[in-house]
């Protein structure tokens, strides 16, 4: 950990500080949303249509507007858009916590969900322009900070629920509140020289017109597609068979305690280690075929273990419960550890470094409907299997798009789609 936080100080102060922010937006973020469908349909009362509504509009609100923020980013610059998206969080959060009308918790989830929208494409962006060519480097350093909220924050989240919800969603306003003042403060003004240059003479839909036409681009978008649909299985697949098997008592919460904590101290201890292996091997195209690969390798040991007759209790039960899936969150969070830099650093170079938070806006969507899609059709499996005694099913389809995505990865870097030309960047016609 004392090498991690010397490669933070390596940094100027902008990047460590938009390290921290990260840190401290996911701390914030899920000390709450993980006890908010519980606080919706029992403190208030709420049916359970209107519960999925109020979190299906956050995420609506988010990956819908992902673009727009982008572009907002790119055209008044990276600090007013990540100020902004942590004010107008301080006050979703604070209004979820205080309002139990259902127009009011509406407005308060679609706040909270623009909020992401505005301030995550404007982040990395601002980080991919600040690291320079130790991009790589800083990426694989935020998703360090990146995991550490997420597994911190469900823990400081639990114990202010075990008081009153309304104490976490104050706090957790609190925290985004004074996020806001630290970055008015401390963080420098920056906007790309590029996006300066460009995006004053060009109109935004002749822009996304432009970002549409970049076809590499948007190959590389659907092929990652796969990464993030296998990596949210740790919050879907993972826990229903460990609760399939282990019960809902305190062993199935347990276990899936254990693997939420696997992945999450798996990338803080090793995500910089890794990256710096992979570096030194392995070219970017290479790298992300890697991690394709190793994420669709984590569900092998749910396929064996499906061969394995079910005991009927006692420890060899309790094996199969939790071995199988807790070597899958490994490997998942492997993969993760592994493609994510070098993905992080093809948008931008794939974006010829001119609109880049546009470029991860519109990435950051699309992989947003990849993921829907793809919960659905997992969801779907998981139910067909076990309609037809088919266990394996959903462990081999995961598998399957594992190594689809990393063939398509593969054929993009073998034909150089992963590194186009400056010149090829850059030949767009201002009209386009």
């Amino acid at each position: 950990m004392k090498g991690t936080l010397a490669q933070v100080r390596s940094y100027e102060r902008s990047v460590q500080l938009l390290m921290v922010n990260q840190f401290t937006i996911n701390l914030g973020f899920y000390m709450l949303m993980p006890y908010l469908a519980t606080h919706l349909s029992g403190t208030l009362g709420l049916a359970g249509w209107i519960v999925g509504l109020v979190l299906g509009v956050r995420n609506f609100s988010q990956q819908g507007m992902f673009l727009v923020g982008g572009t907002l980013a790119d055209r008044f610059g990276y600090k007013p858009l990540i100020v902004a998206g942590c004010v107008l969080r301080t006050v979703g959060f604070a209004t979820l916590g205080l309002v139990d009308s259902l127009p009011a918790l509406l407005a308060a989830s679609a706040a909270t969900g623009l909020a992401g929208a505005l301030f995550n494409p404007a982040v990395r962006a601002y980080l991919a322009a600040d690291a320079g060519e130790r991009r790589v480097e800083a990426f694989a350093l935020f998703n360090v900070f990146y995991q550490a909220g997420i597994l911190l924050g469900p823990l400081v989240g639990m114990v202010l629920t075990g008081v009153d919800f309304r104490v976490t969603c104050l706090v957790a306003a609190g925290i985004f509140a004074l996020l806001s003042a630290v970055q008015i403060r401390s963080l420098p003004a920056r906007r790309a020289d590029e996006a300066k240059r460009t995006s004053g003479g060009r109109g935004v839909l002749s822009q996304w017109r432009g970002i549409l036409a970049n076809r590499p681009f948007l190959l590389f978008s659907a092929a990652m597609i796969g990464s993030y649909v296998l990596s949210f299985q740790v919050y879907l697949a993972l826990p229903l068979e460990v609760r399939r098997l282990g019960g809902q008592g305190a062993f199935g919460t347990g276990a899936v305690a254990v693997l939420f904590a696997v992945s999450g101290l798996s990338t803080i201890l090793l995500q910089t280690k890794v990256t710096a292996w992979c570096k030194a091997r392995m070219a970017p195209g290479q790298a992300l075929t890697c991690g394709l690969l190793t994420m669709g390798a984590a569900f092998v040991p749910l396929v064996l273990a499906t061969a394995v007759p079910v005991p009927e209790g006692g420890p060899a039960l309790w094996l199969l419960a939790t071995v199988p899936p807790t070597l899958a969150a490994l490997l998942l969070a492997l993969g993760t550890m592994i493609a994510y830099p070098f993905e992080m650093d093809t948008i931008v170079r794939l974006s010829g470094d001119r609109l880049v938070a546009t470029h991860y806006g519109l990435y950051n969507t699309i992989c947003g409907i990849g993921i829907t899609l793809g919960n659905l059709l997992t969801g779907a499996a998981l139910d067909a299997a076990r309609a037809a005694g088919m266990s394996a099913l959903p462990w081999i389809s995961l598998l399957a798009l594992g190594l689809v995505c990393a063939a398509a990865l593969y054929g993009l870097h073998r034909t150089d789609r992963l590194s186009p030309p400056v010149r090829e960047a850059h030949a767009e016609p201002a009209t386009a």
